[in-house]
């Protein structure tokens, strides 16, 4: 990693602060591989889709990816972005259309990958990782499996960014457990269903795109996701209060479909990774400043911030604390080591 952009991108405190880390990666990465660019070739043109709103951090971070692939390829390699699922791509399908070519390079939600793959939904086990810094030490272990997945579905990681921790938004207030018993709430994946099945609420497993048009027809009552996505779906518009339960942490990838990778040039290859090398620690910022941020416009706008009772929050624990062994005894050694290895490193 760039010591410059390293420095750049350690724990800013706004998302002023670290969109200036941005603007300074850019700038360097414009004339760090300034010399690696030949004399412009024939313009290769790929479609990036994501199934997020635009004005998502996650799509900001791919339109900046997308300004300095151009510049340090010397506009060889062009890459459009299209939010909003506009291509007619769902998250859970990314893994298969990158790796089918469908499209060149695709974003995704990791953990919705999970019916390709289990290993990719480890991050999201319960009360495992506390915050960002243990997340990061996290990734030392998970990240090898991720690209030994993505070599396996013909396709090259280029960056992985975690979402901002979680939250359980009702349109009740909860003094513990029991106050959301039966509530039925959205969740993303096959490990958030079974966790709030397990304390009780009823699960309602959905992608991104039904989860507004849920809350208006009333068919569910509340939602686990970030503060990035409360604002997304303008949640003060269908919810209360905001419970940080910071329950499981999930992360999202850019990848590339192997054959549209090899087809580059060996300088455009040693250009576009390094300069996702040196973004992808300024895109954790922003992911950490995204919180502080989104959580502010939420509240002014009338979802109250609730503390989550520490009796709450054991019972959360409590309930949901076999769903580790549960899934270590499916992945075997390889998520096993995984685990191992980063509780060694957090002292457990």
């Amino acid at each position: 990693m760039n010591a410059e952009f390293e420095a750049a991108g350690r724990h800013p405190t706004t998302l002023r602060a670290v969109r200036n880390s941005v603007v300074a990666a850019v700038a360097g990465a414009t004339l760090l591989f300034a010399t690696l660019t030949a004399p412009a070739l024939a313009e290769t043109e790929w479609d990036l889709p994501l199934a997020w709103t635009d004005g998502n951090f996650h799509v900001e971070n791919a339109r900046t990816f997308a300004k300095v692939v151009g510049q340090v390829t010397g506009g060889e390699v062009v890459i459009n972005i299209h939010p909003g699922g506009s291509l007619g791509f769902k998250g859970p399908e990314m893994l298969n259309a990158v790796g089918d070519g469908l499209v060149p390079i695709g974003e995704m939600l990791l953990n919705q990958q999970v019916g390709e793959r289990r290993i990719l939904g480890l991050e999201t086990q319960p009360y495992i990782i506390e915050d960002l810094d243990q997340l990061a030490l996290f990734h030392r272990y998970f990240r090898p499996a991720i690209e030994r997945v993505a070599a396996d579905y013909n396709q090259k990681v280029l960056y992985v960014v975690p979402w901002p921790r979680q939250y359980v938004y009702t349109k009740v207030e909860a003094g513990g457990v029991a106050d959301l018993a039966g509530i039925k709430i959205r969740t993303y994946n096959d490990t958030t269903t079974e966790m709030f099945n397990r304390i009780g609420m009823t699960s309602v497993q959905l992608p991104w795109g039904e989860v507004v048009p849920s809350l208006a027809a009333g068919t569910i009552d509340a939602v686990t996701t970030s503060a990035s996505s409360g604002v997304d779906g303008k949640f003060w518009e269908f919810l209360t209060h905001m419970y940080p339960t910071n329950h499981v942490w999930s992360s999202n990838m850019v990848s590339v479909n192997l054959d549209a990778w090899n087809a580059l040039t060996d300088e455009q290859r040693a250009a576009i990774e390094a300069a996702a090398r040196m973004l992808e620690p300024v895109f954790w910022q922003v992911s950490r400043a995204e919180d502080a941020a989104k959580s502010k416009i939420l509240n002014e706008r009338g979802v109250a911030m609730a503390e989550v009772p520490a009796s709450m929050l054991a019972d959360m624990q409590t309930a949901t604390a076999p769903m580790l062994d549960e899934a270590l005894a499916e992945l075997g050694d390889e998520g096993r080591a995984i685990i191992d290895g980063f509780f060694a490193d957090t002292g457990r």
